[in-house]
């Protein structure tokens, strides 16, 4: 009987990659696999193996999720192993449970195989540890496609006042209305931000400054990239550590 092993690939570092995750690549019929997930996993499955590619880039699908969830299910009524290999964690962001309820509904058998998911490895590939006793106690993590202009938001924008740690995925592209959003609400104009380019990789880039400074600071950057806000980014000059 098939089944399919919506799998997190983790942050970047090959080595970040969990045991488990990478049994199931070894035996895979068939993988199919975003852009975030690093390419030289593949390298690991059998020479026989099928790959697909359905990723995408700032926000642009090559292949519509609607399709994503037929392409995996087709799958997995012709191989027996199916691997969806999603950079970070498939249930941060990854849009796993909606592939996951598409399999159920069609009486597909799939199994979750969580990853480490970059809001948190990737700060701490830069020396930014996202909770720190005497600093905060607590951080979130907020998707950055969705703007702050937006007219019906999800986002609580309003509950971003306290000093938690914020963590923006996917927002690089927006944060110029990100930063602007924060302070017209109270954040302090020199409240300490970070963007963070590939992280965990050697291609790594990180930039520090403030609400005010970071959009200029950052300009250029490569993708993927996220944005950590909050008073722990001060931290990076002791913990700092990857290079």
């Amino acid at each position: 009987m098939s089944k399919v092993y919506l799998t997190g690939a983790g942050p970047g570092d090959i080595e970040l990659m969990t045991l488990k995750a990478a049994r199931v690549i070894k035996e895979a019929d068939i993988i199919i696999y975003d852009r975030l997930a690093n390419p030289e996993i593949l390298d690991m499955a059998r020479k026989d193996v099928k790959l697909i590619y359905v990723g995408k880039e700032d926000g642009r699908h090559s292949v519509p999720q609607d399709e994503i969830n037929e392409i995996i299910y087709q799958s997995a009524l012709k191989y027996e192993t199916v691997v969806r290999l999603k950079g970070g964690d498939p249930f941060v962001f990854g849009r796993g449970g909606e592939e996951a309820i598409y399999l159920y509904d069609r009486d597909i058998k799939f199994e979750i195989i969580p990853g480490i998911t970059s809001s948190v490895s990737v700060p701490a590939y830069a020396g930014i540890p996202v909770t720190h006793r005497g600093v905060t106690t607590s951080f979130r993590v907020v998707t950055g496609h969705e703007t702050p202009n937006k007219k019906i938001s999800q986002v609580e924008w309003q509950t971003f006042l306290n000093d938690e740690t914020i963590v923006f995925l996917m927002g690089f592209h927006n944060i110029k209305l990100i930063t602007r959003k924060l302070m017209n609400l109270g954040k302090r104009p020199d409240y300490p931000c970070a963007v963070i380019s590939k992280g965990t990789t050697p291609d790594q880039e990180v930039v520090t400054g403030t609400l005010e400074t970071i959009v200029e600071l950052s300009k250029g950057m490569p993708t993927p990239a996220i944005i950590v806000v909050g008073e722990v980014v001060k931290l990076r000059d002791k913990i700092k550590w990857f290079k």
